[in-house]
């Protein structure tokens, strides 16, 4: 299934959770606020833009802001709260489209890196990133640490979330570096619905090395968006990659 089929109208209708999860303030406004000073007087690129969730804000803190975007409902989503002169948004891949101007910032949230399901495909990325940016400009990662101590010998498949009415779950194929995550929401009935997406993980320093393929230096690694100390127990990482100054 290709992210076009996976990020449809049924999913872009259903991605946001006002003040919930990923929207939750506590979430959203250090991440908006770590990107307004790292943009500092440029502009900004979100690849994979999405619905809008940190562009929106980061836009209403006067960052000029555009975005990539492979999805058109999803599109359809953020124009609902901002038009095409507050965001403008190119359809297309975050591995190869190309957005007009240049950028002191590129960022890409969420774990969002790892839709792309090849080694070949987040190289792109990066490399489309450093395209974009002028020099010294940054390109900004948040990811999650693969879990794979928490998988047992000949055990294919781990709970990472249980809330109610929500189960989640990764299916892993360590052999390829691939995972499913499965998002089971169920009511009072017996039946449920699922939404499948699958992923590429990615450890740090693997990451590390596409950054440099590129052109990049790492310049900070943080456990989250607010500075916390990474760890070899941290579950996941905001990642800043510096573009060389010089060719």
């Amino acid at each position: 299934m290709g992210r076009e089929e996976i990020w449809d109208v049924d999913a872009a209708q259903r991605y946001d959770s006002p003040g919930l999860g990923m929207f939750a303030s506590d979430v959203l406004e250090p991440t908006v606020e770590r990107l307004a000073e790292l943009a500092g007087d440029g502009r900004a690129l979100e690849f994979a833009i999405g619905t809008g969730r940190v562009a929106v804000p980061l836009a209403e803190r006067g960052i000029p802001v555009t975005g990539i975007e492979l999805s058109r409902p999803m599109i359809e989503q953020l124009r609902t709260k901002a038009g095409e002169q507050t965001i403008p948004v190119v359809v297309g891949d975050m591995a190869n489209a190309r957005a007009d101007g240049e950028y002191s910032l590129v960022y890409l949230v969420y774990n969002t890196i790892s839709n792309l399901l090849t080694q070949a495909e987040q190289v792109a990325c990066f490399r489309n990133a450093a395209r974009h940016l002028v020099r010294g400009g940054r390109f900004v990662i948040e990811l999650w640490v693969p879990e794979l101590r928490n998988l047992p010998p000949g055990q294919k498949a781990t709970v990472w979330q249980v809330e109610p009415g929500h189960i989640s779950l990764d299916t892993y194929d360590v052999l390829n570096q691939q995972v499913v995550s499965h998002h089971f929401r169920f009511g009072a009935s017996k039946r449920a619905e699922l939404f499948r997406s699958p992923h590429r993980y990615v450890w740090p320093a693997e990451l590390d090395l596409m950054a440099q393929l590129a052109g990049f230096e790492v310049e900070t690694r943080h456990a989250d968006w607010s500075g916390a100390e990474f760890t070899d127990e941290s579950r996941s990482h905001v990642s800043v990659y510096r573009l060389a100054t010089v060719s």
